[in-house]
């Protein structure tokens, strides 16, 4: 829509956006004679496979007698491709239509001299304006038009790439000297809205020490979408991989990553047709003590780049999407190595490791089998002292040790009950998790 300010002028801007030209189609769609008198499924009969369509083909040419004044083959199939309704034509834009978050707005600009005398030194200026910001798109002050003869015109080309939703003016003034000499000063408003083309909806799982990020993308287009790229950039200290339901091994998307030299698109049909992503992201390698940091939850962001039907691209970059915060625990105990064989009443050594995520130094530790219940005899226990002391553990560091335990039951039993305490800070840690271990006789 154009909007001007009142008063005359000599001057007046036109403009067009400029973007891929449509598909002309001829409605009402054309229909095959066959399909008014027979089923789809009649020419497996071998029989009328060969002797129908001679007759309807007969009745055909009969019916498209250029002599026929009434037209009653308007609406016959005369190509098979007839049945798309394109008549082979592109149409070229109509007016500014719809335009989508992160497209390039491109606007073929023409100022048109109606006069009837030539105007001269004339200073154009193009900016867009949102409920933000203006953002200069032209300016000819410093180079000035020198002059539009009476009937001519000056074209120009903007473009600017939409990353704001909502109300948009694109704002075209022209200061010039009029055929009295009067300067003369031109404003004209055309205003559009930035819709968005499509919706992402995520969701976040976390299973042990591994999160699941799952993105579904929505088209709110009136055309298809074909998915150049939806990739996934990790926050650091994060890796990436994407899942696919077709692929024995999933596909490394982490920045350092190798990349696929060519990937189809996927398709997202138009008008709320969608597609699922899936994402499995670990944290990296536990050496920097600056992602140990607790309540650190920034995931990363999805990168999405798209084309239409006839290839104009699209690009948008999602927020940085949140998972639940990380609560690493200060300490973590576990179990390194166990013996493959194991003999009733014969110690044997367990390796463990011991490790202090906190950036502060704890210890010293007290390791040892708690009881579960007071009548509950175990049958796996520690061989000698009951308590084992270990030192103090530096910020960020680990230590390894053997714990010496017998076995008093053949068969499957558990190691269960293996607890730390803190001396110093008098708190005790959960336990374990239990693990099953074969007991054989010697």
């Amino acid at each position: 829509m154009s909007t001007t300010q009142q008063g005359t002028h000599s001057l007046a801007f036109r403009v067009m956006r400029l973007c891929k030209p449509s598909f002309h189609v001829e409605p009402p769609f054309r229909l095959d004679p066959a399909d008014l008198f027979v089923g789809e499924d009649i020419f497996d009969d071998p029989l009328a496979a060969a002797n129908l369509p001679p007759l309807l083909s007969s009745q055909l040419t009969k019916s498209m007698d250029s002599s026929d004044l009434t037209y009653g083959n308007r609406f016959l199939l005369h190509h098979p491709s007839d049945a798309m309704g394109f008549s082979g034509l592109l149409l070229l834009p109509q007016s500014f239509g719809a335009i989508y978050l992160g497209e390039t707005f491109c606007s073929y600009i023409s100022i048109n001299n109606n006069s009837n005398f030539e105007v001269r030194d004339i200073i154009i200026k193009a900016e867009i304006q949102t409920e933000r910001q203006r953002i200069l798109l032209l300016d000819t002050s410093k180079s000035p038009v020198e002059s539009v003869r009476a009937g001519g015109r000056y074209d120009f080309i903007v473009e600017h790439d939409v990353k704001e939703l909502g109300a948009h003016t694109l704002v075209c003034t022209a200061l010039y000297n009029d055929n009295d000499g009067e300067r003369k000063y031109l404003p004209q408003f055309f205003k559009f809205v930035v819709a968005n083309p499509l919706s992402v909806r995520t969701k976040v799982r976390t299973v042990k020490e591994t999160t699941y990020l799952e993105a579904c993308i929505e088209n709110h287009t009136k055309s298809n979408l074909y998915m150049d790229q939806v990739e996934f950039e990790p926050a650091p200290h994060w890796s990436a991989t994407v899942l696919k339901a077709d692929e024995l091994h999933p596909a490394d998307n982490s920045s350092t990553g190798g990349r696929e030299i060519f990937k189809p698109p996927i398709l997202i049909r138009s008008g709320g047709g969608i597609h699922n992503y899936l994402y499995q992201l670990k944290l990296a390698s536990p050496d920097s003590a600056q992602m140990k940091v607790e309540g650190t939850n920034i995931l990363g962001k999805l990168q999405i780049t798209w084309r239409t039907n006839l290839g104009e691209p699209g690009r948008l970059q999602t927020q940085q999407i949140l998972g639940t915060p990380i609560s690493r625990k200060e300490i973590e105990l576990q179990i390194l190595e166990i013996p493959s064989l194991i003999n009733l009443d014969k110690s044997f050594l367990v390796h463990l490791n011991l490790t202090n995520h906190t950036d502060r130094e704890l210890g010293p530790f007290e390791v040892q089998l708690s009881q579960n219940s007071a009548h509950e005899e175990k049958k796996v226990m520690i061989n000698g002292l009951q308590t084992m002391v270990l030192p103090q553990v530096e910020a960020f560091g680990s230590t390894d040790f053997h714990l010496s335990l017998i076995a008093t039951k053949l068969g499957v039993q558990r190691i269960s009950g293996i607890t730390v305490s803190d001396t110093t800070e008098k708190k005790t840690y959960d336990p374990l998790p239990d693990v099953e271990i074969f007991v054989e006789s010697d």
